[in-house]
């Protein structure tokens, strides 16, 4: 009997070290979602939460047409942590792109569901809906990311870039003309040799910017020779223009490099060269 009471102690007191280490863990997700609601106490926001565990919240409405599935949405993005570390946020004079439907994460979608262009939302994923036990280049492992998403009114990236060429000629006091493809530019020396014509092959000194002024490409003093049709379509705005001339020229990132980011050049970026015509070859 003794033996047996013995047994039994001995197992009470396992049972019960087992219980007291179940109750001491606590998972990930509770312990996210802990941050997440002191957070939003702590700044006094309203957010709703999705049951997959992320928070969202619509900061304001927009003022375009209402944002549906099949849509084209263009937007800003900033990525931070809950203490205010900030670790990606869509360069100036830039914006990110691509159909409402196709926005990734999902939560994303989920908070802009209902919103009209030029909305703003605002979303809280915990770690493990973010970038996990691992986090990335630049965020640390288990982080909870605040997401700020600020929409274009404008429903083409077009009319955006044509808008940020216009803002941008206004503070600068320029004055350009713009081309029928969209292209602005300001003739600063006429030329006066061979004109430019499709089939050209062009000689040209050069300097590229994007407007936020980071050069991104340049010939320096040297030249460089190509056929016309070979580079980006935006140059067709020297078609007409003579040997000899110098132009500025502002090319919205459609007749560029689109909304795929190049080496230098962030997506969706307007072009900003100095070019001046060496040589001209028909």
């Amino acid at each position: 009997m003794r033996k047996l009471t013995t047994y039994t102690l001995a197992l009470l007191g396992i049972l019960v070290l087992f219980n007291s280490c179940k109750k001491e863990y606590e998972t990930i997700e509770s312990i996210d979602d802990a941050k997440i609601q002191a957070y939003i106490k702590k700044n006094n926001l309203t957010m709703t939460k999705d049951p997959s565990g992320f928070y969202y919240q619509l900061v304001t409405q927009g003022t375009g047409a209402s944002l549906l599935n099949k849509d084209s949405v263009f937007y800003n993005l900033s990525i931070s942590s809950l203490g205010g570390a900030n670790y990606y946020t869509t360069a100036a004079y830039n914006n990110e792109g691509t159909y409402l439907g196709y926005i990734s994460p999902s939560s994303y979608r989920t908070a802009l569901e209902g919103a009209n262009r030029g909305a703003k939302v605002r979303v809280i994923l915990p770690s493990y809906l973010a970038y996990g036990k691992n986090g990335n280049a630049t965020v640390p492992s288990n982080e909870v990311i605040i997401s700020d998403i600020t929409t274009e009114v404008l429903p083409t990236q077009w009319q955006i870039d044509d808008k940020r060429i216009v803002d941008f000629l206004a503070a600068k006091g320029l004055t350009a003309t713009k081309s029928p493809l969209r292209v602005y530019y300001i003739v600063k020396t006429p030329g006066t040799g061979t004109s430019v014509d499709i089939s050209s092959t062009i000689t040209v000194k050069y300097t590229g910017r994007t407007l936020n002024g980071t050069v991104f490409d340049t010939s320096g003093d040297a030249t460089i020779s190509s056929p016309l049709v070979s580079l980006i379509k935006g140059w067709e705005v020297l078609l007409g223009m003579q040997k000899g001339a110098k132009v500025r020229i502002f090319v919205p990132s459609n007749l560029g490099y689109g909304l795929d980011a190049q080496t230098s050049i962030p997506g969706s970026s307007v072009l900003d060269f100095d070019i001046e015509l060496v040589d001209v070859t028909n």
